[in-house]
């Protein structure tokens, strides 16, 4: 194999394979990026054996062939070069890689040891809108829960409707949901898919790279996202996502509307002083006034008053000060709503005005 390309052309898409690569595996093939060089591109393909990105940059081939390279060192060096051609060819010992006066020989891995990768090629596919899609992955994933014995919560809920399409996440103390409208063809049933955590990151990625709408494809155990000419084919969680439509509170009938940033600011400030293992804050209402307030035995209290609109009984509640953040961080209308029913209910937050989706928050209360 024998090829010239653009250092930044390059580079571009060797990013986007570090969050894939196993650095620390027990396959070490898997720490590798496979190249191959064919007419006037060349192709990359990297994986975990549960998430894969397949990508195609534009080169000047003289020797047609295959190859694989360790990610991360590649990718180092092809950073710390110049902008200017980088010239990769094979040779008995591994490959050069140069550029100027720069020369450098590495490793490789024979090409035969690399998985092979399941094909959509006879799949029927669905258009999915990218900017919606991108807003559902931005706005669910840090809901992912992080416990390995509920593999089934390991992952994001993918529905897709004929008109609309839903992410939903939950790790048990709170769900978020994001539906946004799709253009989908008349008749087509609803799916249901539960995409690994990983997999919603290096989405994320992706649809951040690229234009165009999205070519969304199911086999029989993976998913495949097309995108901008590039590919990410993932393992779908084998399991049953719990019935999130029945945690939706129904029956919360004092609403609040708070300036987003005001409220971010006031709980940050407050939770500072809140207890480092609970992170509990505790939210009292009154007539025109939320008290936002912590304490802790180690470090002392605090609270900050914020003016509501708000004329029903008084009362108090408490919540994980980082899963209100975590939401305030994730929308961006300047006001949100926070829905309450009593002390110990599920409480529903939503951006208000948004447009182009819906979005749905619940967070369950502490009792401390």
């Amino acid at each position: 194999m024998e090829l010239v390309v653009r250092k930044n052309d390059l580079l571009r898409e060797l990013q986007l394979f570090q969050g894939i690569v196993e650095r620390k595996n027990t396959i070490p093939i898997l720490a590798n990026v496979l190249m191959e060089a064919k007419g006037d591109e060349v192709r990359l393909l990297a994986t975990d054996l549960e998430v894969a990105l397949q990508s195609r940059c534009a080169a000047s081939v003289s020797k047609a062939g295959s190859l694989t390279v360790p990610a991360k060192k590649l990718y180092e060096i092809v950073k710390a070069l110049p902008d200017t051609d980088i010239r990769i060819e094979e040779d008995k010992a591994g490959v050069k890689v140069a550029a100027d006066r720069f020369e450098s020989r590495m490793q490789t891995l024979p090409r035969e040891d690399f998985p092979s990768l399941p094909q959509s090629a006879d799949v029927a596919m669905a258009v999915l809108p990218r900017a919606g899609l991108r807003e559902m992955v931005a706005k669910t994933q840090f809901a992912i829960t992080g416990e390995d014995t509920r593999y089934f919560l390991n992952g994001a809920l993918l529905v897709l409707r004929p008109d609309a399409m839903s992410l939903v996440a939950t790790d048990g103390h709170r769900l978020a949901l994001v539906t946004a409208p799709r253009e989908g063809a008349k008749g087509e049933e609803e799916v249901k898919a539960i995409l690994p955590k990983k997999t919603l990151g290096e989405l994320s990625r992706l649809l951040a790279e690229a234009d165009g709408d999205v070519q969304y494809r199911r086999g029989e155990n993976h998913l495949f996202f097309e995108v901008g000419g590039r590919v990410l084919i993932s393992r779908m969680i084998d399991g049953q996502f719990p019935a999130y439509e029945r945690v939706i509170p129904k029956g919360n009938d004092k609403r609040l509307e708070f300036d987003r940033d005001r409220l971010t600011n006031a709980v940050k400030r407050v939770a500072l002083l809140s207890n480092e293992r609970s992170r509990a804050v505790r939210l009292r209402l009154d007539s025109g006034a939320v008290d936002v307030s912590s304490n802790s035995p180690e470090f002392g209290e605090a609270h900050e008053a914020l003016p509501v609109e708000y004329s029903g009984p008084a009362f108090e509640i408490c919540f994980n000060a980082q899963y209100i953040l975590d939401f305030l961080s994730a929308v961006n209308t300047d006001v949100v709503s926070l829905d309450l029913k009593d002390e110990v209910s599920q409480a529903l937050m939503k951006p208000v005005g948004a447009e182009g989706y819906d979005y749905t928050y619940v967070i369950m209360p502490m009792r401390i």
